[in-house]
């Protein structure tokens, strides 16, 4: 079964297009993702920008003809944080519904449970195959929010918070550099987060800590010293919990044009990253409390794949 999945979150917009065997894997044939800010000024206007909200549209028109060229049998368009948020949220539906005329494709817009779940099962495949001991804590750190869950082989507990990298960029994170002072309330605000995140999802006992998305995966890059970013050059990367702290602080506090000559930077994503590393270094200290003996993978394959393999389910 041939299907196409796309994630519209609060800073890309991504496609998958994949085959799915009678075995439930996965056979990539098209991975693709563009930086569209649909999130931009959605925490602090409430509303979906025009601009951002145009530039997501024209990227569904793309990735509609590309569904269509590859004879993609079925697709799912899952939709996150700001389209949750947004008051204008029916204004993107009508649009993103236009471009996959044809295609009977309509945005889902998600509660955070079920993005949990579609990021969990999405991430946990390949663990198990490489034999990472469980439970997994599967953290997927987006633009707007970010889901916590627990599991093995299924889910046990999931939380989703509002706290990701766009997100506290605005909130926070305004000066460049940050100044303490700014670093100081965006960890109160995470801390909060946390805290509550606890009393939903256990963070004792935990044997692998499974990073996914853009802010942990450029993390990963800088760690790992690359010069361009290499999709397989990070998928399934073990490294300790302190590397990825020391990789997240460097990254935090750099200025925006140090940022920028990363030459594993994306673009869009040098304004933000400050921001996301430091919600991924400050979780990574408090499961590190909790569990101190739980590893670090840092996994490419995410929600996207979860919505992919939801499809044939």
């Amino acid at each position: 079964m041939r299907v196409g999945a796309i994630d519209c979150g609060t800073n890309s917009i991504r496609l998958l297009v994949a085959d799915i065997d009678g075995a439930g894997r996965l056979t990539d044939l098209v991975r693709e993702m563009e930086v569209v800010r649909l999130g931009y000024g959605v925490d602090r206007t409430g509303l979906i920008d025009p601009a951002a909200m145009e530039r997501a549209v024209t990227a569904c028109r793309r990735y509609a003809a590309t569904c269509r060229e590859l004879g993609v049998e079925a697709t799912r368009f899952v939709a996150t944080s700001a389209s949750r948020d947004a008051r204008n949220a029916a204004e993107f539906v009508a649009g993103v519904e236009e471009a996959f005329a044809g295609l009977d494709v309509s945005p889902e817009v998600v509660s955070g449970d079920e993005e949990a779940t579609l990021s969990f099962t999405g991430a946990t495949g390949d663990l198990v195959a490489m034999g990472a001991p469980g439970p997994y804590l599967v953290v997927d750190l987006g633009g707007g929010s970010t889901e916590i869950v627990r599991g093995t082989t299924t889910v046990e507990a999931g939380v989703s918070l509002d706290i990701g990298s766009v997100r506290f960029s605005e909130r926070h994170l305004g000066i460049d550099p940050p100044t303490p002072a700014e670093i100081h309330a965006a960890i109160a605000d995470i801390t909060a987060a946390l805290d509550g995140a606890e009393r939903v999802v256990n963070l004792r006992g935990i044997g692998t800590i499974v990073g996914l998305a853009g802010s942990i995966t450029t993390v990963t890059a800088h760690l790992r010293g690359l010069t361009a970013y290499d999709s397989t050059a990070i998928h399934l990367v073990t490294a300790t919990r302190q590397a990825h702290v020391d990789a997240a602080s460097d990254l935090l506090h750099r200025t925006k044009a140090e940022r920028a000559a990363l030459g594993f930077m994306h673009p869009g994503r040098v304004d933000v990253i400050g921001a996301g590393a430091l919600v991924w270094r400050e979780l990574l200290i408090r499961v590190g409390d909790r569990s101190p003996g739980a590893g670090v993978v840092t996994s490419e394959h995410d929600i996207l794949d979860g919505i992919a393999l939801s499809i044939a389910r």
